[in-house]
């Protein structure tokens, strides 16, 4: 019994160890975590990461993002390849994504007219509750579609639950400093929070809360990404900037970004904390490249190649076989569709604006299939008509229909507004003036769209001006328009390259007129202009033209013709513009014309502009106080601002720069150096009257266009040895 035991004894634990053998045969692989930290442009680096991973066939189970590792989180837990990661962000306009508005071309006139005269980004709202801003520097409006192209939200809204990697985006609830975790819901929507830096792109709102960058909680989200999947081991990559040094801390701007670093590296720290033996910490070496460094995407990228394959031995364990890690990338792949057809078009609800005037924009039609760069440019045009936030549109499928849903948010400072202008001007010789302008902007005033715009401005020119337009259907293509202006200004009189007198002249004008917008090209406008003028010398001499003191009443029918299709409104880099102006007074006996044609065009970092223009009567003579004028930057460089004066005035220019700088993102525009030939001519001069022939000038200025307008530093000199000074910033 003694020899049975026993050998049944050593036989069960025989076969015990051979099934706790063959368990730990099948044990299942770890369950890995892969977190993806921010740090702006920097985070390009996760894909050289994504690459190396890739290359030794790591599989992940679950990932977790925040900021610019949402952005790559996101578009790799939807299906993109690093590869193709890495492609798009390289061919992406960094700089142009950072503009929230079309391009100059592609901005209805109306909102064109009123760049004019007032600064980009001074818009500020007026309502019972006091006045209100606009959320950040940046709304987010190409990025956001920039984020729908990158995970194909063109063929139907990208989901975080449907997606077939878990995943985790990281926000931060601005009103209580909560964290808040995207686990579900829209996976653009939760990629554009999570990248929303305070003071440069406006919150995201988002269930009753605005939510900004989740760096500020939470800049690489390990506890998360454990929890997620249940994580045996987390590979952490961490690419946030480091803390300046006190002395590089002087300026307003430079502490707001360090005190956003002390709290991202204060919570990176807690929870770089948590990481365990097992686990696995990629910091790449980013010397060099900030946050703002977007255009160096692929460097940034194989810097973080570089420092995955540096730890490639701890990698390869968690490896899989190559028809396991193809079935695990196939499971995660996305396998792009054929562009739906759509069979109907919704908009979101509006409070304000008619749905009409935004259903204007959209090219797409019940029937036809998405374009994907259509439907991005209709947003854009919609955005551009300056009464919206964000333009949005999401993909739906209901009972097998295909339902494009637009979605206008308006803005919440809206729709009356106050809007500033200010410019400053120097010849450093006769001429100096500064200007300060505003004006209450109340739009929507009925559901056809009415605006009406008061101004005034003090300086230089003191004046009071109201305006209303009014479009005469809902699509906004008919329209009339009423003006009424009263201003007193002084004019200097030139002669012999001297001012000889300053007139102050006192004039008011009435308008009454209706025109049609030529789609996005421009307006076409016919009307009545009623004018009173009264000018008296104020200092100087008379000349024979312009005595001491006219007091006069003119009017007459007016027709206009203003197509205008430059990228940008001061220095453009491409496109073209016309502008013609009629203007009949048979009180008077004479007509007005002036005609304007200009082009510009790009050569890597040069730029050409070129302009011609005429001025003058068709019948009888320009009378002295409605002359045709010269004189200025690129308008005759060598004069002072309108010191030619007369009838059948013509100019032609030539313009060369090159682009020496650009402005930092989110402010649009960017720094010249640049020379100017000119020629003109002034067929019957009332100023300067020896100078009867063609004048020729030239001049070699600095220049761009900058947030408060375009500025400029400048010398011009005429072959009649006339020259001036310019300096100008602000808006004309």
């Amino acid at each position: 019994m003694s020899n049975r035991f026993r050998f049944l004894t050593t036989a069960l634990a025989g076969l015990l160890l051979i099934g706790s053998l063959a368990h730990a045969g099948e044990a299942r692989p770890p369950r890995i975590a892969l977190v993806l930290g921010g740090g702006g442009a920097r985070g390009a680096a996760h894909i050289g990461v994504l690459e190396v991973l890739e290359k030794l066939r790591v599989p992940v189970d679950c990932v977790a993002g925040t900021s610019m590792g949402a952005l790559v989180s996101g578009a790799y837990a939807s299906g993109l390849s690093p590869a193709a990661m890495r492609s798009e962000l390289a061919k992406a306009d960094w700089n142009d994504m950072f503009q929230d508005n079309p391009p100059y071309s592609e901005i209805n006139y109306r909102n064109k007219v009123i760049s004019t005269r007032f600064m980009p980004g001074s818009e500020t709202g007026v309502s019972e509750k006091g006045v209100a801003y606009q959320g950040g520097v940046v709304s987010g409006q190409k990025i956001k579609l920039f984020f729908n192209r990158l995970v194909n939200s063109d063929l139907g809204e990208r989901n975080i639950e449907s997606l077939p990697l878990p995943l985790s985006i990281i926000a931060t609830d601005i009103g209580n400093g909560d964290k808040v975790v995207f686990r579900d819901g829209s996976l653009t929507k939760a990629m554009r929070a999570s990248m929303s830096v305070p003071g440069l792109m406006a919150p995201i709102e988002h269930q009753g809360h605005k939510l900004v960058d989740g760096g500020l909680v939470d800049n690489v989200p390990i506890d998360e990404a454990r929890a997620r999947c249940q994580a045996d081991i987390v590979i952490a990559v961490n690419v946030g900037s480091p803390l300046m040094k006190a002395e590089d801390v002087g300026s307003l701007l430079t502490v707001s970004v360090q005190m956003v670093n002390i709290l991202t590296e204060q919570n990176v720290t807690r929870s770089l904390a948590s990481l365990k033996p097992t686990d696995i910490y990629i910091k790449p070496d980013l010397e060099g490249i900030t946050a703002g460094d977007f255009s160096k995407s692929s460097e940034t990228a194989d810097r973080g190649k570089v420092a995955a394959e540096a730890l490639a031995d701890r990698l390869k364990p968690l490896a899989v076989s190559e028809e396991a890690y193809a079935a695990w990338s196939q499971k995660i792949a996305y396998a792009r569709q054929t562009a739906p057809r759509i069979d109907e078009i919704q908009i979101a609800k509006l409070k304000t604006v008619n749905p009409a005037a935004l259903e204007r924009h959209l090219r797409v039609k019940p029937g036809d299939q998405v374009d994907d760069a259509k439907l991005n440019q209709d947003m854009l045009r919609a955005y551009g008509d300056g009464w919206y936030e964000s333009v949005d549109y999401s993909l739906l499928t209901e009972r097998d229909r295909n339902i494009l849903r637009v979605l206008p948010m308006e803005k919440s400072w809206g729709p009356d507004y106050l809007r500033f202008g200010v410019s400053l001007y120097s010849d450093f010789k006769q001429d100096s003036s500064f200007t300060l302008r505003t004006a209450y902007d109340k739009t929507w005033l009925n559901s056809l769209g009415g605006e009406l715009l008061v101004g005034a401005e003090i300086g230089r020119k003191n004046a009071l001006a109201v305006d209303l337009y009014q479009p005469l259907e809902d699509r906004q293509r008919y329209f009339l328009e009423s003006s009424a202006s009263y201003s007193t200004e002084t004019v200097g009189i030139y002669q012999d390259s001297h001012k000889i007198a300053d007139y102050e002249k006192t004039k008011g004008n009435v308008s009454l007129g209706a025109g049609v917008n030529v789609g996005l090209l421009g307006q076409l406008r016919v009307g009545w202009r009623q004018s009173w003028l009264d000018a008296n010398l104020k200092t100087g001499i008379p000349i024979a033209m312009y005595p001491e003191s006219t007091t006069t009443s003119y009017g007459g029918a007016y027709a206009g013709l203003d197509f205008d299709q430059m990228d940008r409104l001061y220095f453009p880099t491409s496109g073209w513009s016309s502008r013609l102006a009629y203007f009949n007074s048979p009180g008077e006996g004479y007509s007005r014309v002036f005609a304007l044609l200009g082009g510009a065009h790009a050569f890597g970092d040069y730029v050409l502009n070129a302009k011609i223009s005429y001025q003058g009567s068709v019948k009888g003579r320009l009378p002295a106080y409605d002359a045709a004028t010269l004189g200025g930057f690129y308008e005759l460089s060598g004069f002072a601002q309108n010191q030619l004066s007369g009838d059948d005035i013509s100019y032609a220019g030539l313009r060369l720069e090159k682009i020496i700088g650009r402005l930092p993102m989110g402010l649009r525009g960017d720094m010249r150096a640049g020379f100017s030939l000119e020629t003109g001519k002034v067929g019957t001069p009332y100023t300067e009257t020896q100078l009867t022939g063609r004048i020729n000038s030239a001049s070699i200025y600095l220049g761009g266009e900058t947030p408060l307008g375009p500025v400029y530093l400048g010398y011009g000199r005429s072959d009649s040895g006339a020259s001036s000074v310019y300096l100008f910033l602000g808006t004309p």
